[in-house]
This record gives structure tokens, C-alpha cells and sequence, in this order.
């Protein structure tokens, strides 16, 4: 039942990059006193040294890390430990990963009793135009993203659909009335 589940929160801020996922995610966990995790820490290191060299990943490359991801936001729910992740999570298929795990891709996998319950997460989707994120890189001390790169993560981007449990919060807004709105969904659901 969901009596247990009261007071226990997993949040995954999910948007392109430059959409400002780990800034809205830590302050958002700050805040909150939760834990925050940012899914780039979890690559492995060719992925890491895939990307250095401006390789998009592909879905292979990104699978192993969805699941360390999943493992993850698994361990804190299970210990009653609210979370929030920041995550690109482009495509419905990732999100389907950190919910439901290794399960979302192998449906042959033969499951442990309880492992393949979907844990509950709320997504939160950073939007905002191409320009308006490409202009907001731009700005970024220290950080390079290729235009071309920027426009496959748009081209991949499959923003959270109605059955989802998902929020979407345009990136225009300043900081705290982001993380305001968010706790608003959080806290009053």
C-alpha cells in the first residue's frame, strides 16, 4: 500500500545539459536536508573518456550507468532516505531504467521477489528553448559543449508524457522560485 511510502521522496532533475539540473538539485537537496547525487559522477571511465572527447554516448553506454543510478535511488528508498538525483534523462527509456531498474530493458531477467517493484520518483523537467540554453552555456566558466552537441541532446529529448510522474518547470525562472515550485509539488503532491 502507499501508507509507507508517505514522507519518502525521490526526485530526478532531468533536462538537457545547460538546463541547470545539478544547480536546481543541490540546492533543491540542501534545502531540504536530502541527500543529492549527480548522475555524471556515476559514469564509468570510458564513458567519461568518451565524452571528453566529445563522443555522444550511445544507449549500451548509458544503460550500465542508468542502473548504477537505479541501485542507487534503490538503496535510499529502501532505507527511508529521501533523495534527489541530478539526471539528464532524456529519453522515456532511461527514465523507465531508474524506476524499474535493469528490469525496464530485460524482460528475461529472471527477478528477485520484490527487486522489480518501481520505485516512485518524480521527475522534475527543466525546460527551455535551444537558444536560451545554448546562450546559458555560453556563459558557463570552464565549460565547452559543442552546438552540435547541444542540438542531439535536443534531438534525443523525449519530455516526460501526462502518465509520467513528472513536473515540468521552465528553466527562465530564477533559482528559488524553481526549487520553490518544486517543493510545492513535493509537499502537497
Amino acid at each position: 500500500g502507499s501508507a509507507e511510502r508517505i514522507g519518502m521522496v525521490l526526485v530526478v532533475v532531468m533536462g538537457v545539459s545547460g538546463s541547470g539540473k545539478t544547480t536546481v538539485g543541490s540546492r533543491l537537496a540542501a534545502q531540504l536536508g536530502w541527500k543529492f547525487y549527480d548522475a555524471d559522477d556515476f559514469h564509468s571511465p570510458e564513458n567519461k573518456k568518451k565524452m571528453s572527447e566529445g563522443i555522444p554516448l550511445n544507449d549500451e553506454d548509458r544503460i550500465p550507468w542508468l542502473c548504477a543510478l537505479h541501485d542507487t535511488l534503490r538503496r535510499e528508498d529502501s532505507s527511508k532516505q529521501d533523495a534527489v538525483l541530478a539526471c539528464s534523462a532524456l529519453k522515456k527509456i532511461y527514465r523507465l531504467i531508474l524506476v524499474s531498474g535493469a528490469s525496464a530493458v530485460e524482460s528475461s531477467q529472471p527477478q528477485q521477489p520484490g527487486e522489480n517493484i518501481p520505485l516512485q520518483i518524480l521527475f522534475v523537467y527543466l525546460a527551455g528553448a535551444i537558444d536560451v540554453i545554448a546562450s546559458r552555456l555560453k556563459k558557463r566558466q570552464g565549460h565547452f559543449m559543442a552546438p552540435e552537441l547541444l542540438k542531439s541532446q535536443f534531438d534525443a529529448l523525449e519530455p516526460p508524457s501526462a502518465q509520467e510522474n513528472s513536473m515540468t518547470v521552465s528553466v527562465e525562472k530564477s533559482l528559488p522560485e524553481i526549487v520553490l515550485e518544486i517543493e510545492h509539488v513535493v509537499f502537497q503532491g
